[in-house]
């Protein structure tokens, strides 16, 4: 296959496992290359996503390298046999790659459980709070800039509407809550969507109250993205210049601890659905 010239978050993932597997069976590139009857030019530009691979490729390799994990294998055949165009792919060169990747992680994903600190969650964000968000944007946004943000902000909800309803857990702190964006006018607005997007059987919303104190990785928004097999899970890290993304194996592992904790600091579903009313009346 021809190289490409930017691979995508998905494609690099695929590569990255690819990679794994080769390591995990203690095999050196040039052992590899031998034993697949290729080159190790090839095989490290299907490691680094440069080059594509077919789901027959990926299953040949990983009989070499002995992978006995079948359902791990049947995800990465399948992320090798997926071709299709996404819509972010609308928004290439104009958008960020990290916008694009987080947007094609989600499509991607099985799950969704995220805690944010000082804002409503990007796919709970109404159009008013979500330009809100976007004009604080230093340096200020053009016109032009802030449509484009704005549609792929919204677009990206759809991920709440599949045929087969994507479950995800919101875990929102009470900062984001009273944080205004806007006029009071679109802090109720946006409030009061939470509360009917929460009421949706594949949406779990839970506040995090001041009175909960501390908590792990209080000091930025965490979103776990569950992959199609725990090995493809992914963390994404909202930065200052972008969001960031991790998928070695400790690192989810730690993850998934930081939001069991802060879950267990949450109100339950219920509750947070009182507390969250209780705020929309006094904004």
């Amino acid at each position: 296959m021809p190289p490409r010239k930017a691979p995508t978050a998905w494609q690099r993932r695929l590569g990255t496992e690819l990679r794994k597997m080769r390591e995990h069976a203690g095999l050196p590139l040039g052992d590899a290359a031998a034993l697949l009857g290729t080159d190790r030019t090839t095989i490290s530009n299907s490691e680094s996503g440069r080059f594509g691979v077919s789901s027959d490729r990926v299953r040949t390799w990983a009989a070499l390298y002995q992978c006995p994990d079948a359902a791990y294998i049947d995800a990465l055949a399948a992320m090798a046999e997926d071709r299709r165009k996404g819509w972010w792919e609308d928004y290439r060169g104009k958008l960020s790659s990290g916008a694009l990747d987080l947007s094609e992680l989600e499509a991607n994903a099985t799950g969704l459980r995220g805690v944010t600190i000082m804002h409503v969650p990007g796919q709970l964000q109404t159009e008013e709070y979500a330009r809100a968000v976007f004009e604080e944007a230093v340096p200020p946004l053009n016109p032009i800039d802030l449509r484009t943000r704005l549609s792929h902000r919204l677009k990206r909800r759809d991920v709440l509407d599949r045929p087969e309803p994507l479950p995800c857990t919101f875990l929102i702190h009470e900062a984001a809550l009273r944080m205004q964006y806007g006029s009071a006018k679109i802090a109720r607005t946006q409030l009061k969507h939470v509360l009917k997007e929460s009421e949706r059987d594949n949406i779990t919303v839970r506040v995090i109250p001041f009175r909960a104190g501390g908590f792990p990785n209080a000091g930025s928004s965490t979103l776990y993205i569950y992959g199609p097999v725990p090995q493809l899970d992914t963390v994404q890290m909202d930065t200052p210049t972008g969001p960031a993304f991790l998928d070695a194996e400790t690192l989810l592992a730690n993850y998934r601890a930081v939001l069991d904790r802060t879950q267990e600091r949450s109100m339950n579903p219920a509750q947070s659905r009182d507390f969250i009313h209780g705020i929309a009346q006094q904004a």
